[in-house]
């Protein structure tokens, strides 16, 4: 129910155009009177149509001098979705005083957007307006919708951020020369197993009966004004702008529909601001089945013949005489510009600051099945927050299962946030051009060694990675496009020193100590297998380095090299102590480098500043963590 009095408006600084009609307004009234009392004639059994409704001041307008083309120097008022949004967003909704009969005044869009509010027809009238200016070929429709559709009434549809894409079904190439196979014998075990997996899928398929039920009860009663329920909304036709195909825009929504939805229930007549036409075809089965072609004088009647080469209005009024403009009812189309007098420019009512906070009541709130959707304007949260989407286990809308948040120009270049309830995981998505070239990090809490998922725009980093997973024992490193053809590193930790850390020490200092790593890689066809490492492993602890070649085509095995530490001796700093006893190598296809010491002595010096370098390596990552 509106709260707001509009007798109270001011509308005394409106032009002399609001308050009076011109003689050319005069006779193009006359001129509709007439084709309203032809049409009530020919039609009796039909509704009375919208043609000369009051304005705000309380004078007599034909619909079509409402419609006022404007182009708003904004780049999203350029496309039929960037002003359905805005007409959607920036106008409150208010319902028809009498849901089956249209209203008896239709105000300017000037007013309307001065005072941020209207019904069905001031929303039509408005986006219209818009359409029109951005070089669409768009028409206001006075028609019958659904209660759901009227009412701007949700809470049955699906959030379009909820909506799947509609799966493409894979077509299979039929050949009727396919070899056909013997049958293969089929085992009794399997056809009692699948017997019993009937049998629990027909129970299921009880229950899902069962919830079917419940949801039906749960589905409002039918509307028993339903096919009489009066909406105004937007017709746009294919041609113009590139539009492949005509469709419907719900203005309250900002939504495109098809012609053939089963929302729309009739159409009585459309207008522009040009001309005015009467469907006249059967509705009895919806809109679905309506011919668009308003040239075709048996499905549409309209007001003033347009002739062929008139493809402008003439920009000054002619001075023919009246009883020739009254005989003639197509010379009014010629009268018709200079009749009506330049109104109040919609873009000086509407400032960058209003463009840009399109939300008369600070936020809008749309509630969906099992979803409510929040929107706010930018600026209008110090975090940047501009949508939040929370997703419902029930239609109640109480508990809570995903919230999902997004954000515009944030410092750190934060867009989006997800929240799930059920595993308390939180996802922060991040547009390129972060510092440490954040994509998406993953967590449950902001304390380090919690359990976090980062990933990163790989191509942006020197090495090649883009995704960390990390908890308190482990990390996972996993990189693309490296030359070295590195693709996993695993990081298995041990616990700190309980001593150190009860001393006060920082986290630097008191690390924790490395356990274990180890390195994947992918086949490089430029080496030999034998020689083409896959899996390289340093138990840092242990001091123990094993390597793990690929395999050829028909191996079986891969070829191993194993350096462990010699029992009994004591380790020393910058010494590399080699012997047949702590060296373990199976290289069935190898050369015969491999078997010679110098060249195991050599991998080996290799080995250990690599695995000091891993080591700083691993400090780094734990640090960028």
């Amino acid at each position: 129910v509106s709260d707001f009095d509009w007798s109270s408006i001011d509308t005394s600084n409106l032009p002399s155009s609001y308050k009076t009609n011109s003689r050319q307004e005069k006779k193009l009234l006359q001129l509709a009177d007439n084709f309203l009392q032809q049409y009530s004639h020919l039609c009796p059994d039909r509704k009375p149509l919208f043609i000369h409704p009051l304005n705000e001041c309380g004078v007599q307008k034909f619909v079509s001098t409402t419609v006022r083309p404007t182009l708003l120097p904004y780049p999203d008022m350029y496309y039929w979705s960037g002003c359905a949004s805005f007409v959607s967003d920036y106008l409150i909704m208010e319902p028809l005083k009498c849901p089956v009969t249209p209203p008896s005044s239709l105000y300017s869009p000037t007013t309307i957007v001065k005072y941020q509010r209207g019904n069905c027809f001031d929303f039509s009238v408005l986006l219209c307006s818009l359409l029109v200016g951005a070089g669409y070929d768009a028409y206001c429709v006075h028609g019958y919708a659904t209660l759901e559709m009227c009412s701007l009434d949700q809470t049955q549809e699906v959030c379009p951020r909820l909506r799947k894409p509609p799966e493409v079904p894979v077509k299979e190439d039929p050949n009727k020369y396919r070899i056909k196979y013997p049958l293969e014998p089929k085992s009794q075990f399997e056809l009692q197993q699948k017997a019993k997996e009937e049998e629990e899928a027909k129970s299921t398929q009880r229950e899902e009966r069962e919830e079917e039920v419940v949801e039906e009860v749960e589905k409002p009663k039918r509307d028993p004004l339903h096919g009489l329920r009066v909406h105004a909304w937007v017709l746009v036709l294919s041609g113009k702008r590139k539009v492949p195909e005509t469709f419907f825009i719900n203005p309250f929504t900002g939504n495109n529909h098809s012609t053939k939805d089963e929302c729309f229930l009739g159409i009585e007549s459309i207008w522009n601001d040009k001309n005015y036409w009467v469907n006249m075809q059967d509705c009895r089965k919806g809109c679905k089945d309506l011919s668009f072609d308003l040239s075709n004088r048996f499905c549409w009647e309209i007001m003033f013949p347009e002739s062929d080469e008139a493809s402008q209005l003439p920009t000054e009024s002619p001075k023919n005489s009246t009883d020739e403009m009254v005989s003639d009812p197509s010379n009014a189309l010629e009268h018709w510009g200079p009749c009506v007098e330049p109104s109040i420019c919609l873009t000086s009512l509407l400032p960058t600051a209003e463009y840009e906070n399109p939300f008369p009541r600070g936020k809008k709130v749309i509630l969906y099945d099992k979803a409510k959707q929040e929107k706010w304007a930018a600026y209008a949260n110090a975090d940047g927050l501009v949508e939040r989407l929370t997703v419902y286990a029930d239609s109640d809308r109480t508990e809570e299962l995903e919230v999902k948040e997004w954000f515009e120009h944030r410092k750190d270049l934060l867009y989006m946030r997800e929240v799930n309830h059920q595993t308390q995981l939180i996802t922060d998505h991040f547009n390129p051009g972060h510092p440490l070239l954040l994509k998406a990090h993953t967590y449950t809490s902001l304390e380090p060694e919690t359990g976090h998922t980062v990933e990163f725009y790989h191509k942006a980093r020197v090495d090649g990675l883009w995704k960390r997973s990390e908890t308190a024992t482990e990390m996972t490193e996993y990189f693309e496009e490296r030359e070295d053809l590195l693709h996993k590193r695993h990081i298995n930790f041990g616990e700190r020193d309980q001593g150190m850390e009860t001393a006060g020490g920082t986290a630097e200092a008191n690390a924790r100590p490395i356990v274990q790593i180890k390195e994947y890689f992918h086949r490089n066809p430029k080496k030999p297998a034998d020689e083409d490492v896959e899996e390289r492993v340093f138990k840092v602890i242990d001091d123990v380095i094993q390597l793990t070649y690929h395999l050829e085509v028909y191996d079986i095995i891969p070829s191993k090299v194993v350096f462990s530490r010699v029992i009994g001796r004591e380790k020393r700093e910058g010494e590399i102590f080699l012997s047949r006893e702590n060296t373990v190598k199976y290289q069935p296809w190898s050369s015969e480098k491999h078997k010679n010491m110098r060249y195991l002595y050599n991998l080996l010096w290799e080995l250990r500043a690599e695995q000091k370098d891993l080591k700083q390596l691993v400090r780094d990552s734990e640090a960028e963590v």
